[in-house]
């Protein structure tokens, strides 16, 4: 399952956790994705969305 917003195209990013002791790991963040009803074209579909996309009002929910 890709971890990638449906309507943004938002995904993962990457960087380090850094230790007290400087010992350097990757780690990733991923965005905070929900599955919604979304009306595409008339229709309700589910999509995976990002908060920030659902917040701002980029989508309308289908009931």
């Amino acid at each position: 399952m890709a971890k990638k917003c449906d309507v943004c195209g938002k995904g993962p990013q990457f960087g380090n956790n850094i230790s007290h002791a400087h010992n350097i790991t990757k780690r990733r963040w991923n965005p905070n994705l929900q599955k919604v009803r979304v009306l595409v074209k008339g229709h309700p579909k589910k999509l995976k969305v990002c908060t920030r996309c659902i917040r701002s009002g980029k989508i309308q929910k289908a009931s």
